[in-house]
């Protein structure tokens, strides 16, 4: 039997068009497992990873225009809550849909920490988008008061922004590994894990940071011993020169030519980049590993090696 990671993608809890309300996402998630419970019957070990870009997003705004009422969270703690409602939709989902097979499975939500350098170069220049937009005289108030980094954003307002560090070590490690031991199926890194940094004392202290989804799912594949990483997006397959005439969709993937085609350009940073990246990582850490990007109606499909973009 195989052990699989699978990263899933913002479509994957969130619809395009449709309300935002946690009845709606619950839906989604719903429509999701039936996809993940294909793979789980297929016999492969699963464990899960997901984003948290649009939920977080909402829970820092809530916090921002409640603030006159109740004390704003910080960003870490935002993201430990998204880990948990997330979370707790996958379990209610994917255990609903496993019932109505007959698969006895449970699935358990691991609030994950993910610890980063805090002298990692990302720091210095932080660049993620969080939140809501602002004028630039609430942009300039909050760096006074708050001390936050903002940036104008492509003329549509103001945003905080944070750095993006890489993932270096997965604090619950351990706790994932007695579950999949157990015969769960573990939920963890949510939204790339809540980013912490070891003060001098040896604690964890957590810090204003987004981790990149994928590459924290490629560090949690990597320290499980994964067959294979599975990355979950809004498309079949990766591309080269997306959107243009010449635009070619890739069935298989060298290392060496995924090397070139990002040295090219070829892959959007906030969106397909991190992705390759990922696969690569994975590919080059052990002989015998794969990676697969695909989208998420095509994953069973993609693992025959029949869909999607292997990278091997």
């Amino acid at each position: 039997m195989s052990k699989i990671v699978i990263a899933l993608g913002g479509n994957a809890l969130q619809e395009a068009g449709m309300p935002a309300t946690a009845e709606s996402q619950l839906e989604v998630v719903e429509k999701t497992s039936e996809y993940i419970a294909d793979i789980i019957q297929e016999g492969y070990d699963v464990v899960l990873a997901h984003g948290n870009g649009p939920q977080v997003g909402r829970i820092v705004i809530q916090n921002e225009y409640a603030s006159a009422v109740t004390p704003a969270m910080p960003f870490d703690v935002c993201g430990a809550m998204s880990q948990g409602y997330i979370g707790y939709h996958m379990q209610q989902g994917l255990e609903k849909v496993l019932r109505s097979r007959g698969i006895n499975k449970r699935v358990a939500t691991v609030v994950t920490q993910v610890v980063v350098d805090k002298d990692d170069p990302k720091f210095k220049n932080p660049s993620k988008p969080i939140g809501p937009f602002y004028t630039e005289d609430e942009a300039k108030k909050l760096k006074e008061e708050k001390g936050y980094t903002m940036k104008e954003d492509a003329g549509r307002g103001w945003r905080r922004v944070v750095a993006s560090p890489m993932p270096v070590e997965i604090v619950e490690l351990d706790a994932v590994k007695c579950l999949i031991g157990g015969g769960f199926i573990p939920i963890t890194v949510g939204g790339g894990g809540i980013p912490v940094i070891r003060n001098e004392q040896g604690n964890f202290v957590g810090t204003a940071a987004v981790i990149d989804k994928d590459l924290a799912s490629e560090r949690l594949a990597e320290d499980i011993d994964a067959d294979a990483l599975v990355i979950l997006t809004a498309v079949e397959k990766v591309c080269i020169n997306f959107g243009k005439p010449e635009q070619k969709a890739l069935s298989t993937m060298t290392v060496d030519e995924a090397h070139k085609y990002m040295a090219e350009g070829h892959f959007a940073p906030g969106s397909m980049l991190p992705k390759v990246e990922a696969a690569v990582k994975f590919v080059m850490s052990k002989p015998g590993r794969k990676a697969i990007i695909t989208s998420l109606d095509k994953a069973v499909e993609a693992l025959e090696g029949k869909a999607g973009t292997t990278i091997a």
